[in-house]
């Protein structure tokens, strides 16, 4: 679990974003918020080989995200992310662009998701011919009421039209134009303190996992054998 003072220090440090007051509190980070973390993602790791084995990482330490941000290309050049973020993908697909398992705490909530939610060229293209196939099965199982009911329905950004492949009368066009394809529970912060937060992570996971499989399957099924061992690169954060 977390703890209180875990909330308190981001809450700090959303004030305080700078390396003078982080750096001589990096083991209160470290303490508080990091290794718990890890801890969890070891939980979560070990539940995920009863359902999503191919997203077990070997290591849980490397499932977490850094708490520095990349501020190249950002009009923010605060140096901290002001939350705690892990992410599961697929062994066998590229990190940053096929589809995974995702959750992050900070002092504000608590988020958690399942989903493809910065696809590539050609992964957009393989999930959306799979879409396009059938459509009628896409809509059922992102539509299952038990999933609807407990995450929401699915979200993503969609484009303005159906893409020039499809006609725009396609039975699927509002999905087929669809950017990202995701699925998301906001909760509030308290949950990550509660003794049920590694069940309320994994009950979610478990919920999302059919749609995170369909659309790696998609993705896989178009992949050259040439191009399946490519270096992945590490994603960005999906929040």
């Amino acid at each position: 679990m977390f703890s209180k003072k875990a909330l308190v220090f981001f809450r700090q440090l959303e004030r305080n974003n700078h390396r003078e007051w982080f750096q001589p509190r990096k083991a209160s980070f470290e303490e508080l918020i990091r290794n718990p973390m890890i801890e969890l993602v070891t939980r979560v790791n070990d539940q995920l080989r009863k359902f999503a084995v191919d997203y077990v990482v070997s290591d849980p330490a490397k499932a977490l995200y850094r708490i520095y941000r990349d501020t190249r290309f950002s009009k923010d050049k605060t140096p901290y992310k002001t939350h705690i973020a892990a992410h599961f993908q697929h062994r066998r697909l590229p990190k940053n662009r096929a589809a995974g398992f995702y959750f992050h705490v900070s002092h504000s909530e608590v988020v958690i998701a399942g989903g493809i939610y910065m696809p590539g060229p050609e992964e957009l293209s393989a999930v959306r011919e799979a879409i396009a196939r059938r459509p009628a099965a896409f809509e059922k199982l992102v539509s299952q009421p038990a999933l609807v009911k407990k995450i929401g329905s699915l979200a993503g950004e969609s484009l303005a039209r159906v893409p020039k492949n499809y006609s725009p009368d396609h039975p699927a066009a509002d999905r087929l134009r669809m950017k990202q394809f995701y699925f998301d529970l906001t909760l509030d912060p308290s949950a990550a303190l509660k003794p049920t937060f590694e069940k309320t992570v994994v009950d979610a996971f478990r919920l999302m996992s059919p749609a995170v499989e369909y659309f790696n399957a998609a993705i896989l099924a178009s992949i050259k054998p040439d191009a399946a061992d490519h270096s992945p690169k590490r994603p960005d954060p999906m929040f």
